[in-house]
């Protein structure tokens, strides 16, 4: 990442989720959090794979391709994190959760 003469990243990182955020918000309307995973129950070997919710639970559809590179984003803005558990992104204030913990009541 490029970084100002003040040797301050340019792009904080807490800004790349909330444009992620913004971006995901415009491209798929009415969702809410996005649900990302390695996978894909079309494929039989591990792939990028997102669904998404709206306000009231209801699933939102997707397309393949949306479903694809909604995930793949998702993936490079949090490569450090751990994918061999879905993930699930929230649009309104862009935290990434583990979805095992939201689904217990865990938190983030």
């Amino acid at each position: 990442m490029l970084a100002t003469p003040s040797g301050i990243p340019a792009c904080p990182e807490i800004g790349r989720q909330h444009r992620l955020a913004a971006q995901l918000t415009d491209m798929i309307p009415g969702a809410v959090t996005i649900r990302v995973s390695l996978a894909d129950p079309s494929q039989a070997w591990p792939h990028p794979h997102a669904s998404a919710k709206g306000e009231a639970g209801e699933t939102v559809a997707l397309s393949r391709t949306t479903a694809r590179v909604a995930a793949r984003w998702i993936l490079r803005v949090w490569p450090e994190a751990d994918w061999t558990r879905p993930r699930t992104f929230d649009l309104a204030d862009a935290p990434l959760t583990r979805s095992d913990l939201i689904a217990a009541g865990g938190g983030r």
